[in-house]
């Protein structure tokens, strides 16, 4: 699978896809089907029929673990911990290099000068009070370190402020947020690329958080088993993904913004209000590269659980297992960081205990890791029996093995996201960390006794079960 076409066709031989003929509005009627969809956790929808546009917007892409699954190549049985611990598997094997092809099929068009116009483009407006029409949200950003020539594919929201000026949200402390001050010191603009529909494990890439000086494109290339089709623009000196729907290429002024927001964020909030900070960077774009008829991909964003939450979780907990594979912390039986929890603010660790303190050790663990330490508040560790995605089973360890005042570190200063919409406006650098331990100790000599069902009567059991009555088997 190279293309986003490539995953279309597989979708809708599975039945995941559903093409949507009836004219539908970019402004709110859009998003609004697709939340509604989301929430019956129904198919991906292709809209074909956009008021005033010839351009089809995909969303809803990945708002079921199946098509998780589908987008990876991976048993459409698996589960999202399946999934991400597959993912981590792939990744601590070695990753691949990206291959250089002279040009590709985003390259069928190429606009540039007054020819630029964004508006040309479907770009939705999602919630009542979003600030405009955003064209990033299941788009992701190109960047290049320019001392080490470090290329960085990272998922920053992007607003239509004007006919060739897009907003993008670069947060402090993320990697374009790096390369960006560098030009600042400089003296320079930073080149930059939006890329608009793609492979989708791309935007699964880039959307995640992978340590610094690792190009997305070589985690890209191990999950897919092949090296990403990449070119090197003659513009921007950007390396850019050759099969992708549409390129806004560019650059970015380290000192000068413009107002850019609010958005219905996945907080279940919104952000971004002018009144409520420094106005943001905007990539001004010189030159789109796109397809004759290019398929616009979106992303609802907005309260759990949607497509966006569903990937955060899912990237999230692989990488999250895999920062804690290379630790090698030992024990770990699974992970997950809940869709629930937006996908990143709560993560629960599965553990086979060792040794005394063990519980203590994986929860530290959690928040010292890339994943971890952005942004997560919450850590909850339970025994090997119950499976970290297991909710009944790890209210049940609270319940019965969890002791407030014995089992809770709480640690005061952590890196926050200034989306956390838990803290106060004017202070969102630092949040607090709860880490709860819900495993019975191991030092202790005594442990309560776990109920079991007799094995031999089990099996007999289930041997008979239609016998019973029962329509299925068990």
């Amino acid at each position: 699978m190279k293309q986003l076409r490539d995953w279309i066709e597989v979708c809708e031989k599975e039945g995941e896809l559903k093409r949507i003929k009836a004219e539908v509005d970019w402004n709110l009627e859009l998003s609004h089907i697709a939340t509604f969809n989301e929430r019956k956790r129904g198919p991906a929808l292709l809209f074909e029929n956009i008021k005033g546009y010839d351009i089809p917007v995909l969303i809803s892409a990945f708002s079921t673990p199946k098509r998780m699954a589908l987008t990876l190549g991976m048993p459409t049985t698996y589960s999202m911990c399946e999934m991400s611990q597959a993912w981590m598997k792939i990744i601590t094997k070695g990753l691949v290099k990206p291959v250089v092809v002279k040009d590709g099929p985003v390259m069928e068009e190429v606009v540039e000068g007054d020819k630029v116009n964004l508006f040309d483009f479907p770009a939705p407006r999602f919630y009542p009070q979003d600030g405009g029409r955003f064209i990033g949200t299941a788009g992701f950003l190109i960047t290049q370190d320019p001392e080490t020539g470090w290329t960085n594919l990272g998922t920053y929201r992007m607003q239509i402020l004007d006919e060739k000026g897009a907003g993008v949200q670069i947060i402090k402390g993320k990697h374009a947020d790096f390369m960006l001050e560098k030009y600042k010191k400089m003296g320079k603009m930073m080149p930059a690329a939006a890329v608009i529909g793609c492979d989708p494990v791309n935007f699964l890439v880039s959307s995640t958080l992978i340590s610094a000086e690792t190009d997305e494109y070589d985690v890209i290339g191990a999950l897919r088993g092949e090296p990403v089709e990449i070119f090197k623009s003659d513009l921007t000196g950007l390396k850019l993904p050759a099969n992708a729907e549409i390129i806004l290429e560019g650059e970015i002024d380290p000192v000068n913004f413009k107002p850019e927001g609010p958005l219905g964020e996945y907080t279940g909030y919104y952000s971004g209000k002018a009144k409520w900070g420094l106005p943001k960077t905007w990539l001004n774009v010189k030159r789109i590269l796109r397809r004759k008829k290019p398929i616009f991909l979106a992303t609802t964003v907005g309260l759990p659980i949607g497509d966006i939450h569903m990937v955060q979780s899912l990237n999230r907990t692989a990488t999250l297992w895999t920062d804690l594979e290379t630790m090698k912390v030992p024990g770990i039986q699974s992970v997950y960081i809940p869709p629930e929890s937006t996908g990143r603010f709560w993560a629960i660790v599965s553990v086979k205990t060792m040794y005394p303190g063990h519980a203590n050790h994986v929860g530290n663990a959690v928040i010292s890791t890339t994943t971890g330490h952005y942004g997560l508040k919450g850590v909850i560790v339970v025994d090997d029996d119950i499976s970290a995605d297991d909710m009944a089973g790890i209210w049940w360890s609270l319940a019965v093995r969890y002791n407030p005042v014995q089992d809770t570190e709480i640690i005061k200063r952590g890196r926050s996201t200034p989306l956390d919409p838990s803290l106060p406006i004017d202070a969102r650098d630092i949040v607090s960390r709860i880490i709860m331990d819900a495993t019975i100790p191991y030092e202790w000599k005594e442990k309560p006794l776990k109920i079991t069902m007799d094995e031999e009567v089990e099996k007999r059991v289930l041997s008979r079960w239609q016998e019973y009555g029962f329509a299925e088997p068990y």
